[in-house]
């Protein structure tokens, strides 16, 4: 008898372990298909987000390459067009007439594209700087950029609203854009990266520098 009860708590206990054990191995797996299926579903996501961003980055490559160029070693597009002010000038008529009209062009051509991928990526943002640039000169055996560098910033500024005005004033003007496009006016005086180190007569222009910003784009959900 004493055996039979013993034989039979065996059993009871033995049962109870197997259901606990039951839970514990369904509580797992809930836990692991849910982990799982999460972690499919930002891959996912992420997935699409890369692919939109080619996308942008593509349409930013489709750019018309009679004005633009894009700059492999500062990773920037700058204006093709051939443009230089005079010595210490910042007004655009020093640009030859077929000068400006290709620089209005370009102008065009860029604000068209930023408008059709605001109208079809609403979540990204765009950031458009106009760069001015000064020349390099060398006087009474010393640099200019070294005893007047803020010259060389205020000049370069002008420069580039120069260009701003000039689009703006034309029928180009990216502010209408929305808060999408973000417009900065740069200054970089004699120290821009985009420098032409072997002619220092190449930087009496600007250059356009055009980025996307996936900030929000990243961030959606």
């Amino acid at each position: 008898m004493a055996k039979s009860k013993r034989t039979n708590f065996f059993w009871v206990s033995y049962s109870d372990l197997m259901t606990s054990l039951f839970f514990i191995m369904l509580v797992l797996y809930v836990v692991t298909f849910s982990v799982l299926k999460i972690e499919l579903f930002s891959a996912q996501t992420k997935a699409v987000k890369l692919e939109k961003i080619e996308e942008i980055q593509q349409a930013l490559n489709s750019l018309d390459k009679a004005y633009f160029e894009f700059d492999q070693e500062n990773k920037r597009y700058k204006l093709k067009t051939d443009v230089k002010f005079h010595s210490s000038s910042d007004k655009i008529t020093d640009i030859a007439i077929d000068k400006r009209i290709e620089i209005l062009n370009a102008g065009k051509d860029l604000y068209s594209k930023l408008q059709k991928m605001i109208e079809k990526n609403p979540k990204v943002d765009y950031l458009l700087v106009i760069e001015g640039n000064t020349q390099r000169s060398y006087y009474s055996n010393i640099w200019n950029y070294e005893t007047m560098p803020n010259v060389g910033y205020r000049l370069s500024y002008k420069r580039a609203l120069a260009l701003f005005n000039y689009w703006k004033s034309n029928g180009v003007d990216f502010r209408k854009l929305g808060n999408q496009c973000e417009v900065i006016l740069a200054g970089s005086g004699y120290f821009g990266q985009s420098r032409d180190t072997e002619n220092e007569e190449n930087n009496r222009r600007f250059t356009i520098q055009i980025t996307s910003k996936v900030g929000k784009l990243i961030d959606s959900k």
